[in-house]
């Protein structure tokens, strides 16, 4: 179905492990949680994740920066499936799920939440939409990390305790750097296409091998951010959170795809962009996927153990 495509499925454990991470991090007992509560938390991440990559779709496809030349999954407006003005609709339509959703759990939670609801909507439509779309400025994973790793965790545990737990802002950053590699790989396939259509990503700006660097040091250090959240340990559950470091296979599949393409020939200037490294990055992307979601999981598991 081309809506769940455009939806990008593999972009989506971004917005579901910051919910579990942030609900298993609460202070309150696992059998006193609002599963209500956690319920609507995940409806708004869900409901702006896809909204972000329905803009995306919607404002790189009008503005000619998803041309036949780009690698990766097809965009719905760039190849016709979908025309801008249902892509609109669609965006619209997603933001309007995650604005009622919000609206419910600040009537159960506070009204303060209607403003962080409101600049994550902001936020979302400025990403690749409007006059200077941050994205373009090299301020994408800026936005990854603060409202899918920050906002969203310690908002999820937030939402269950009323008041922010330390150990969910130490989660929030291991979440964070998951959220904001998947970007980065995606960044780093497109740098041929984005550079020529004049789309300014931190990719484009770094260069190939410096955002190599960068997927890197944020792969490693969520496993080793998401490990700290063991100590002190004065009991055994306490090491609930190591159960995270279980995924690190995973993260070596990933950055093995990564290197592996950031090796690969470069094509000629008759060969269209990224034919080589292109398969491997659209891998490596499924590899920091899964690796999220698996972390995401066995951490969550963890800290509902430690209590």
């Amino acid at each position: 179905m081309v809506w769940l495509e455009a939806a990008r499925p593999r972009t989506l454990p971004a917005a579901v492990v910051p919910v579990l991470v942030g609900t298993a991090a609460a202070a309150t007992p696992v059998g006193e949680l609002s599963w209500s509560r956690a319920a609507l938390a995940l409806v708004v991440a869900l409901s702006l994740q896809v909204a972000v990559n329905y803009a995306n779709d919607l404002f790189d496809g009008i503005s000619g920066v998803d041309t036949e030349d780009r690698v990766g999954p097809r965009r719905a407006v760039a190849s016709g499936l979908v025309t801008p003005g249902a892509m609109k609709i669609a965006t619209v339509a997603a933001l309007a799920v995650a604005a009622v959703a919000g609206l419910a759990l600040a009537a159960l939670v506070g009204w303060e939440l209607l403003l962080v609801g409101a600049l994550a909507i902001l936020a979302a439509l400025g990403y690749s939409g409007g006059r200077r779309p941050y994205a373009s400025m090299g301020l994408g994973e800026v936005f990854v990390f603060v409202f899918f790793g920050l906002v969203a965790t310690v908002g999820s545990q937030y939402v269950q305790d009323e008041a922010i737990a330390p150990r969910a802002v130490i989660a929030a950053v291991a979440v964070g750097a998951l959220a904001t590699a998947l970007l980065v790989v995606n960044n780093l396939r497109d740098i041929p296409t984005d550079e020529a259509a004049g789309k300014r990503t931190l990719a484009v700006r770094l260069g190939e091998q410096r955002t190599v660097h960068l997927f890197t040091g944020l792969i490693w250090s969520a496993a080793a951010i998401a490990g700290l959240l063991a100590f002190p340990a004065q009991q055994a559950r306490d090491l609930g959170p190591l159960l995270a470091l279980l995924a690190v296979p995973l993260a070596g599949r990933a950055t093995s795809l990564v290197h592996t393409a950031a090796r690969a020939e470069q094509p000629d200037a008759e060969t269209a962009p990224g034919r080589e490294r292109g398969p491997l990055l659209i891998a490596a992307l499924g590899a920091t996927g899964r690796y999220q979601l698996a972390i995401g999981l066995l951490l969550a598991l963890g800290l509902a153990v430690r209590g």
